[in-house]
Formats: C-alpha cells, structure tokens, sequence
C-alpha cells in the first residue's frame, strides 16, 4: 500500500532533480509538503515516481511548458540546476516571468550567484561552498557545529573553556569577558535549555555561543 502523505505548508516546485534537487524534494515530502518536482531527463523523473507528491518530465527553459504545470501558481520554488548555467539562468527567468513570489537557485560559482541575484532571483544558495567553508571552520577548531550569516554573525555549538566551569553565567559573565552570548546549555542525556544568569556551566555540558564570528570562533579555542 502506498505511503499517505500528510501535507503541510504550502506546496513547492523543485526545477531540476539532480543530487541537489532530489534530495531537497524528498526531504520536503518526508517533512509533509506537497512538492511537485520537474526535470528534463525521462529516466530521472521515472527514478522519482511515486516518491514525490508529483514528478514530470517537462523542458522547464520553456515558458509555456511551465505555465501549463501551473507552476506560477506556486508562492515557492527551488531551481536545483546547477552545472548547466544555461538552464538554471533560463529556467529562473522563466520563473519570473510567470511572477512566482519566492524562488530559490543553487549557484555553482560566484559569477553564476551573480547573474542569479542580478536578474531577481531572490535566494541564491551555494551549497557546496557553504558547506566546505562550514567544515573547513569546525576542522581548524573546537566547535561541533557553526552557522555563519551574512553580517558577520556566528552562531556555534562548542565545549565550555575552563573558566566558566562550575560557575553561573552571571559570574563568569562570558559576554563581558569574550564579547559573545551562551543562549543555551545542554547536559549529558538532557535537552538543550535556555541559558540565565543562575545557569552553571560544568566542563562535561554542550553550549551554544552566538555573537560576532571572530569573537566566537576565539571564545571556542580556549581550554
């Protein structure tokens, strides 16, 4: 019996269902979003049917083909082209063109996010060098985890230094000292919880720090 899919949000079009575009859809469908996924080669489309809400095979370059999918009746979509910088630019004009109110494009090098942002995409994302700058970050330091924004902002999960052990927060006061903010504290076989002033921290407890990145990534090579 097929699987029922419990939909939420506002469905999604996902353009081009290469590694990128098809792990996107599926984790869209896993997360209950109706997706419709569209991409030119016959046997990727085959591959995915009957694992996305629905899947076509369509030239998705071509207007026309698109406003008959009613793919401008989509608040969302994604376009997963990436090594064919043709049809990815294309394929996003195309997407305004018919007036769909966000759109997301993955880029493969910076003059591809370029051309995005240029004719109006408006969320341009690059995935694979997102995610090297991301590990290259953790591998250099103590942090587990690390999100970098635009402005400069961090936010990272790390060990506590030594002089916040077994003190509360409104002691050690780490915001003063370091310039940067523990927003939470988890301990060994807890949930994460929100940090206060009477938070202590012991040396065995994860936290998560946010503040200015070079302040961060300073505050989490201390022992």
């Amino acid at each position: 019996m097929a699987r029922q899919i419990q939909l939420s949000s506002s469905p999604v079009a996902v353009i081009g269902l290469g590694r990128f575009g098809k792990s996107l859809a599926l984790e869209l469908v896993a997360e209950g979003v109706e997706v419709l996924g569209i991409d030119g080669d016959h046997k990727v489309v085959q591959s995915l049917a009957g694992r996305l809400t629905h899947v076509v095979e369509a030239d998705t370059t071509d207007e026309e083909a698109m406003r008959q999918l009613s793919v401008h009746e989509f608040d969302r979509a994604v376009i997963g082209i990436g090594t064919d910088l043709e049809s990815s630019i294309l394929s996003a004009s195309v997407l305004l063109k018919l007036g769909v109110p966000n759109i997301w494009a993955k880029a493969v090098s910076e003059s591809h996010a370029r051309i995005l942002a240029q004719i109006g995409v408006h969320h341009v994302v690059r995935p694979e060098h997102d995610m090297g700058k991301r590990v290259a970050h953790l591998v250099r330091g103590r942090m587990l985890d690390y999100i970098e924004f635009d402005d400069g902002f961090a936010i990272v999960k790390t060990k506590p230094p030594s002089s916040l052990h077994g003190l509360p927060l409104g002691d050690s006061r780490p915001r003063s000292k370091y310039g940067i903010t523990i927003v939470g504290v988890k301990r060994t076989g807890q949930d994460f919880t929100h940090a206060t002033p009477e938070t202590v921290v012991q040396p065995d407890d994860l936290i998560i720090v946010s503040g200015p990145q070079d302040k961060v990534e300073r505050f989490s090579e201390l022992t």
